[in-house]
């Protein structure tokens, strides 16, 4: 049942919503809806009944103690609300969570109450495939929308694609059905170092979600996190003939391909962001999963990863080499 009490009348709400598993290569998608959430403050104010979702075998829950009492943290999907100031101020409903165990179809219909109750104009849902991109080159963020009117107004792309889907399909799909327009931005990760955190990942989707619903986020830290990243990454590979190579390769594929995107449009959206950042224009507020993820041809790969949303074929590059993780300590797998 949904209670929506303390939740004050929204300004022109937008939900975004992420979930870790599948659809979260590197969790760049989860972490650009938590970095929205630490940036403009979030308060939570509904979380689903984890017991309808979720198989606590695979998504375990964490004991942890708060000044000596033992408390449990249950996995789920939260919803919290944050308001991006400005000249014109409109609110973000966020939601956070993993890709449910079960009863998807019951999940995305509870999901779709809240927006109905909150007014939920758009439905943006963010996720991050594993691909052939060098880590070298801006990341790829794919817009795509079932919604042929949408595609149009809004220069997305009509998704095409067949096969296996996660969770961001299956509520795309749910929101469609519903009658509310919905979005999903999917940035490809490099998958020769498919490890998270990805930063760099994560800034392209907060940046491609800032073109799409005209609003100004703070970025934190996150661009200098992002620039360290690529400098481990570089390191790496550098100390690996066969890796350096092999991003050569990648770099060549990528560059021939979007020669043509050289000009236009491209540079114009990227003259724009900057603009923005410089005067301050526009609002702005204050201040690895078991299975493996999405990949090209839609099967479940632990190291080389990406569900193309738009169904664009691609060609099946060379078996790539796999770099270590950039952090100085392992993590244990639970």
């Amino acid at each position: 049942m949904i209670e929506l009490e303390g939740v004050p009348e929204l300004i022109d709400p937008v939900m975004v919503a992420a979930f870790e598993g599948w659809n979260d290569a590197g969790d760049a998608a989860s972490s650009a809806v938590a970095h929205l959430d630490r940036e403009w403050k979030g308060e939570v104010f509904a979380a689903l009944d984890a017991e309808d979702y979720y198989d606590f075998q695979v998504n375990r829950p964490t004991v942890w103690l708060d000044n000596g009492v033992r408390k449990i943290t249950w996995p789920t999907t939260r919803l919290s609300v944050v308001r991006v100031g400005g000249d014109k101020p409109r609110d973000l409903v966020l939601v956070r969570g993993i890709e449910p165990s079960m009863r998807w179809r019951s999940f995305c219909n509870e999901l779709l109450g809240f927006a109905h109750e909150l007014g939920v104009e758009l439905v943006v849902i963010l996720g991050a495939l594993l691909g052939d991109t060098p880590h070298t080159r801006p990341v790829p963020v794919s817009g795509v929308t079932s919604d042929a009117d949408l595609a149009q107004r809004m220069d997305l792309e009509e998704t095409k694609y067949e096969g296996p889907t996660g969770i961001v399909g299956i509520l795309q799909e749910a929101c469609t059905h519903a009658g509310v327009p919905a979005v999903s931005l999917w940035a490809a990760v490099p998958h020769y170092v498919s490890q998270p955190p990805n930063p760099k990942a994560t800034l392209a989707l907060l940046n491609r979600l800032e073109d799409l619903i005209d609003i100004r986020i703070p970025l934190g830290e996150l661009p200098e996190d992002a620039r360290a990243w690529q400098v481990g990454v570089d390191q790496l590979a550098a100390e690996d003939s066969e890796v350096a190579e092999y991003v050569q390769t990648l770099e060549e594929a990528r560059d021939t391909a979007e020669l043509p995107e050289a000009t236009g449009e491209a540079i114009a959206r990227e003259f724009e962001r900057y603009l923005r950042r410089r005067d301050g224009t526009g609002p702005a507020g204050p201040g690895p999963a078991p299975g493996g993820h999405a990949t090209a041809d839609g099967t479940d790969s632990a190291s080389y990863l990406r569900d193309n949303p738009a169904g664009r074929p691609k060609p099946q590059p060379p078996k790539p080499p796999q770099l270590p993780s950039t952090d100085d300590e392992d993590s244990p797998e639970e």
